[in-house]
């Protein structure tokens, strides 16, 4: 990529936002900082973008201390702007079905057939079987 003008530009601004982005995790709170994502830097002014508002008002609240933090590692940033991007679904971890072990159906099968018929029974007598 290097060796393209055009590419070696690229390259230089994604290295260049990557470095950011690893300044902006060292000086923003872990909290806030996992769910946002720096887009750049223009004359001083840090761009953030952030995947919620309450996540923006919070950044919005605590710019000055992790702009002077920042200041501190050596980025030459005057201020941050911060804006709300939603662009993409946080993962969420997927379930893993339960299965309950053969003596805890045994268990609630010997309850279940102690019952007077019921909607308790019927739910019982379900988790017995599945």
């Amino acid at each position: 990529m290097s060796g393209d003008p055009a590419l070696r530009s690229l390259l230089i601004t994604a290295q260049s936002l990557a470095e950011l982005q690893t300044q902006f995790q060292r000086a923003a709170p872990s909290y806030l900082a996992a769910s946002c994502q720096v887009t750049g830097l223009h004359n001083g002014t840090l761009s953030i973008a952030a995947a919620n508002g309450t996540i923006a008002a919070k950044l919005r609240q605590l710019s000055p201390d992790i702009a002077s933090k920042l200041r501190q590692g050596g980025c030459e940033v005057s201020g941050i702007r911060v804006r709300v991007q939603v662009t993409y679904e946080v993962p969420r971890p997927k379930r893993t079905p339960r299965t309950l072990s053969q003596k805890a159906r045994e268990r609630l099968s010997s309850l279940s057939e102690n019952l007077p018929d019921s909607p308790l029974k019927q739910a019982l007598e379900k988790f017995s079987r599945d």
